[in-house]
């Protein structure tokens, strides 16, 4: 299938280094971000993980499970992570998604419907499953990032984006370009004047349709 914005993803089973769970039950009340990569042991997928790792505190502050996923099995994931730990100086304890098959990633519309891994393949043979994908705890897709191969995510960037979907989420906000935690933010064109100065106080008028104001508690 192919997953557009708010569209509720789907309640796939996965078999993970960490266990078999069914992806909503995973989620629970939590935010979650999915990130794939096209095979265990390759150069930019280890700095990632290395990167996600990093930033457990991150995650965990802002109540969000991550979830890895490579077209490797659980064997390699397992060996795989001490190369990131190396790596990275963080271990990482987040699963990662065994998806030999290419079940999820199909499902996901990471890759078609005839894709296949071939004997001795190569990263190229599943080069689409670099995608992340934030996830809001009613299982909602919010936000999804498709990167080549030769791009490493930028998780600085996947941290802001999740913190502008949070401090939007259910509230009559949007956050401008380049935008960060704690700056002013922009008001939702369904509120007037009025019903913007009564939920959020003072309003700064920059253009009739650009009204901004501090970023609500």
């Amino acid at each position: 299938m192919s997953l557009r914005i708010n569209d509720t993803v789907p309640n796939l089973e996965l078999e993970t280094d960490q266990g078999t769970f069914k992806l909503h039950d995973w989620i629970g009340n939590s935010w979650a971000i999915l990130f794939s990569h096209p095979k265990d042991f390759t150069p930019v997928c280890t700095t990632e993980f290395g990167a996600v790792a990093q930033l457990s505190s991150e995650w965990e502050k802002r109540g969000t499970k991550v979830i890895g996923l490579s077209v490797d099995g659980i064997a390699e994931h397992k060996e795989w992570k001490a190369d990131i730990e190396s790596f990275s100086g963080a271990k990482p304890s987040f699963p990662i998604i065994a998806d030999e098959s290419l079940e999820v990633s199909k499902a996901l519309d990471m890759l078609p419907a005839e894709a296949y891994l071939p004997d001795g393949r190569t990263a190229a043979n599943s080069a689409s499953v670099r995608v992340v994908f934030i996830i809001s705890p009613d299982k909602k897709l919010q936000l999804s990032m498709t990167y080549p191969m030769s791009v490493g995510r930028n998780f600085a960037e996947i941290l802001r984006a999740l913190d502008a979907l949070q401090s939007s989420y259910g509230v009559p906000i949007a956050t401008p370009a380049n935008w960060v935690a704690g700056q002013d933010v922009i008001v939702a064109l369904s509120l007037n004047d009025e019903q913007a100065k009564e939920k959020f106080g003072e309003v700064n008028t920059i253009l009739p349709y650009l009204r901004t104001v501090k970023m609500p508690s």
